[in-house]
């Protein structure tokens, strides 16, 4: 028997394009003698179709793009995601769909509210297992988080099932992958079932979909790995209910997933919205050079315009630099001096400052003049503008409100500032695209003279560690204080953090890389007096 892994890339809502992907899945998997064709979780909808789910002609439209696909799918046994309403119930449901008609749907029971996950929010709970037979093996099936614990995955097996199908919707993070398959091998171990887990591919807003789907036999080994952050329409051989060793995609390196998140994230967001094309701020700095080099690898270099906009502060090198990367990556390339206009607001603003010295407000000014020009480009081209800062700077606060923070999308909002310098080395062993002088300068915002970021902040190394403790490992300061870093430095970071939530409430929704990025997964009070 042959089984195909769907691994589509869908959109959320685009229920005719979906549904037009599923059913040419089943036509090419028909073509290649495959008997049973496996979607991922809600592909029929996209996911997660957030409060989608609370509109009733939503679920009817849902509805009527699952009854096409159960009159036109033929000669193929179809295992679907939909989202699925009885009466007043609603549930995420897997339907197992054959010669025009349902055989069987499945509930899912297990509904996860972490993280970016709400769905006890949209959806009621299953609670029965389903299995099916199809050409004399017994199928089960669990929804994503089911197989996450034991009683799904054990109901399917007592129910009778021989082989378990698992339909997913699982966001990246980091070392995700290896997290998958120890939860996968341990419901192995818990039930003897193979395990054949099927995952969505692409970007939908923060979130990007790895794919990466596979298989393993009934000893937990890894029998068969679909690629990472590619659509592909994977086959599994099934004899006597065991896979047969079949085709596993190399293993990439954490800096090579990152990257491939990035680019995917970028492709989809602009691509899914209309955006015809991207906008950036080019400074000469590593940041700005990595979003440069993603969003052309993403998008390809004519829908990518690098705009340069030195101050008196700008060093020569910081416009050379980002000339050279945008020759060499091809992308459209403009400088707009921005002096003229900082002295126009300096001069307006004079009988207001009078007596004043300066300080960061005129640092500021520059960043809100540079967003100024850039948002004005976006409103008369449509290319929407992408903003350069990253995680370390987005967390401490070192980001500014209508300036370096304007834009519509923020490639970079959860890679700290040490995994730049790494993506930077990454990109350019691919081809060398960065300038070394990009990389090997210090880093500096460049706003006032001989300005560098380590002035006033922990080094990078310090900071990031602090930051990802207590941020995405939920650490007290007395905790990390623990690990070795000084009390000072872990003061000064966590209050940072604490101080700047204002700002990044109000910041573009970006790629989310981590177990916990500055996003839907990070719900913290602006408001708050609490201290640790």
């Amino acid at each position: 028997m042959k089984i195909a892994i769907a691994q589509l890339n869908v959109t959320v809502g685009d229920l005719d394009g979906n549904a037009a992907k599923i059913m040419d899945a089943a036509r090419r998997a028909r073509a290649d003698g495959v008997s049973l064709l496996l979607t991922t979780e809600l592909v029929l909808c996209g996911y997660p179709p957030e409060d989608l789910l609370l509109r009733d002609d939503f679920f009817r439209a849902c509805d009527q793009a699952f009854q096409r696909i159960v009159r036109e799918v033929t000669g193929i046994t179809l295992v679907l995601g939909h989202p699925h309403q009885i009466g007043s119930k609603r549930y995420n449901a897997a339907s197992v769909i054959r010669d025009g008609a349902v055989v069987a749907t499945y509930l899912k029971r297990t509904l996860p509210n972490y993280t970016v996950f709400d769905e006890e929010r949209y959806f009621d709970s299953g609670d029965a297992p389903c299995v099916f037979e199809h050409d004399g093996v017994r199928f089960g099936i669990n929804i994503c988080a089911d197989v996450w614990e034991e009683p799904a995955a054990k109901a399917a097996r007592e129910a009778g099932a021989q082989v378990l199908l698992v339909l997913n919707a699982s966001p990246y993070h980091i070392n995700k992958q290896l997290t998958r398959y120890e939860v996968v091998r341990e419901r192995v171990g818990n039930t003897g079932m193979a395990v054949i887990y099927a995952n969505q591919v692409g970007g939908q807003d923060e979130l990007v979909f790895d794919g990466a789907s596979f298989a393993v036999d009934g000893r937990g080994e890894l029998t068969h790995q679909l690629p990472a952050f590619t659509e592909a329409l994977g086959l599994v051989e099934l004899i006597g209910g065991v896979p047969q060793q079949g085709e596993i995609a190399a293993e990439a390196t954490l800096e090579a997933d990152v990257y491939g998140a990035l680019t995917l994230g970028v492709r989809d967001y602009l691509g899914k919205n209309g955006f015809p094309g991207a906008l950036l701020g080019l400074s000469g700095g590593v940041d700005s050079a990595l979003t440069l080099a993603v969003a052309v690898d993403a998008l390809g270099a004519d829908k990518v315009h690098a705009v340069m906009m030195p101050s008196q502060y700008t060093a020569g090198m910081s416009c050379e630099d980002a000339k050279a990367q945008a020759q060499i990556m091809g992308a459209r390339y403009s400088e707009i001096p921005i002096r003229p206009v900082f002295d126009a607001f300096r001069a307006a603003l004079a009988d207001e400052f009078r007596g004043l010295p300066e300080d960061v407000t005129e640092e500021n000014l520059q960043a809100r003049i540079r967003g100024t020009l850039l948002m004005a480009l976006s409103n008369k081209t449509g290319a929407i503008v992408v903003t350069t800062g990253n995680k370390s700077e987005m967390g401490t606060g070192y980001a500014t409100l209508y300036g370096d923070m304007a834009g519509g999308f923020a490639v970079l909002k959860d890679i700290k500032k040490t995994l730049v310098y790494r993506l930077c080395e990454y990109r350019n062993r691919l081809a060398p695209v960065i300038p070394r002088r990009v990389i090997e300068r210090a880093p500096s915002a460049e706003l006032r003279p001989d300005q560098k970021d380590q002035d006033s902040l922990p080094p990078y190394e310090v900071l990031d560690a602090i930051m990802e403790a207590y941020v995405e490992q939920y650490r007290s300061p007395p905790e990390i204080v623990a690990m070795g870093y000084a009390p000072a430095d872990v003061d000064r970071v966590v209050r940072l953090i604490r101080i700047s939530e204002y700002k990044r409430r109000q910041s573009p929704v970006g790629i989310r890389i981590t177990s916990r990025g500055f996003g839907k997964d990070w719900r913290y009070p602006i408001t708050n007096k609490f201290r640790h």
